[in-house]
């Protein structure tokens, strides 16, 4: 597989190991900042073929108040990327150049995005179809985007928008998820 192209591989049994020393550390940095930490993304699906990028999700009292928790992950080796999506959940990623081996989305408790992205999670962990028909779309996709532009990986993204918002009214009107 080419180094230009997205890499999407099969399932890892250590990632749930790499998200919990990665968690720890986040959890040390930010203290009470961080009301939850959760493993999200496909990474933290059982089964899952994914980007060998692990996903977590920061649930915070307020996002606005973004240098609170963006020094800290600065002081961790992350880097924020500006985006429209900051008024609801910030974006950062370890390292600074590609590949990246951790993303961060900053969410706020309580709030439509946390619910949403664990929502989506959990349905795909309870519903092997599901999980089934998003990684078809995701291999079939990846070769298409090349891994060395932000604009190339986000394009892959926004084309697998479609399926992720259907399991995503379908995991709310499951009402899922359970644990918030």
């Amino acid at each position: 597989m080419s180094a230009e192209t997205l890499q999407v591989v099969p399932y890892d049994r250590r990632w749930p190991e790499q998200f919990e020393a990665e968690r720890r550390r986040l959890a040390t940095a930010l203290g009470a900042i961080a009301v939850r930490i959760d493993h999200n993304g496909s990474t933290s699906v059982p089964g899952l073929a994914a980007k060998p990028i692990i996903d977590i999700q920061i649930s915070v009292t307020q996002v606005q108040a973004l240098e609170t928790f963006a020094t800290p992950l600065r002081q961790l080796g992350y880097t924020h990327v500006p985006h429209p999506d900051d008024a609801f959940c910030p974006f950062f990623h370890r390292p600074a150049t590609w590949p990246h081996t951790h993303h961060v989305h900053v969410a706020e408790r309580g709030g439509s995005e946390e619910r949403r992205t664990l929502a989506f999670r959990d349905y795909l962990r309870i519903h092997p179809k599901a999980r089934h028909e998003y990684a078809a779309l995701k291999l079939n996709l990846a070769p298409q985007f090349s891994a060395t532009t932000f604009g190339e990986r986000q394009a892959y993204a926004d084309a697998k928008t479609g399926l992720i918002e259907q399991f995503i009214a379908r995991a709310l009107e499951e009402g899922l998820p359970h644990d918030l």
